[in-house]
């Protein structure tokens, strides 16, 4: 059996100490039920707690990115990755073995060049956040547009069609979604959205921010996408509260 892997999924984390054990738990969970030989990779993106510490000790391979731009934590942990699929899940997001099966059949196809998932939150507190998350996974599976917490695809289109953008600050899965697609069609794959299992992922934000603030930020990412070349323009994704 060969020693580098098939599979490489890779998490960009900036301050996650508190979030990011419980991901990789989910994560090893996950890959232990897979054949396939996986390895995670952790891209401490500037983080000024123990992020890295953390995610050694739960066993990830950590890099550094001292820019702090999602985008390029992403695209340092692709060039770093060893895998021939490419699986990106945020730090605080938790695929599970189910999941992650139906990832790994669908890039084993042959048929499928990248795609993503319709997604679930621990908690919602609003049935206005409820309402937009029915409203995103009808136009992620439409559209086929991957959701930034959990996005897949093979190695040889995320380097053909040049991997994230780093123009911009937020919304790179969007600019990434749309390429891997262009890219299918023109090999006659696709880019596909799974509709079942769904991935769990943290509606922390939904305490940060309110309903409407929410509904901006998708809102510039659909139509404005070129706001979000402005860190100050791209607040939703790099301020938390004290």
């Amino acid at each position: 059996m060969s020693e580098y892997p098939q599979v490489s999924i890779i998490i960009p984390a900036w301050n996650e100490a508190e979030w990011i054990g419980r991901t990789l738990e989910a994560v090893n969970a996950a890959r232990a039920e897979q054949p396939e030989i996986s390895e995670v990779i952790v891209v401490d993106n500037a983080s000024t707690d123990d992020t890295a510490a953390t995610a050694e000790a739960a066993g990830a391979r950590v890099v550094f990115e001292p820019e702090q731009r999602i985008a390029r934590a992403r695209n340092a942990g692709a060039a770093e990755a060893r895998g021939e699929w490419l699986i990106f899940v945020d730090a605080d997001t938790w695929p599970d073995g189910a999941l992650l099966r139906a990832t790994l059949q669908a890039l084993g196809s042959g048929q499928v060049c990248g795609g993503g998932a319709r997604i679930r939150f621990d908690r919602l507190s609003l049935s206005a956040y409820r309402l937009g998350v029915i409203t995103w996974n009808g136009l992620s599976s439409r559209l086929r547009l991957a959701a930034g917490c959990y996005l897949f695809c093979t190695r040889d289109a995320f380097e053909r069609v040049g991997g994230f953008t780093e123009r911009v600050y937020a919304g790179e899965e969007v600019f990434l979604s749309r390429r891997l697609a262009r890219d299918g069609r023109s090999r006659g794959q696709v880019f596909r959205i799974l509709d079942d299992p769904p991935v769990l992922t943290s509606g922390r934000k939904t305490e940060w921010f309110g309903p409407w603030q929410h509904l901006l930020m998708t809102l510039v990412v659909l139509l404005v996408p070129f706001a979000l070349r402005s860190r100050r323009l791209s607040w939703f994704w790099y301020r938390r509260p004290s």
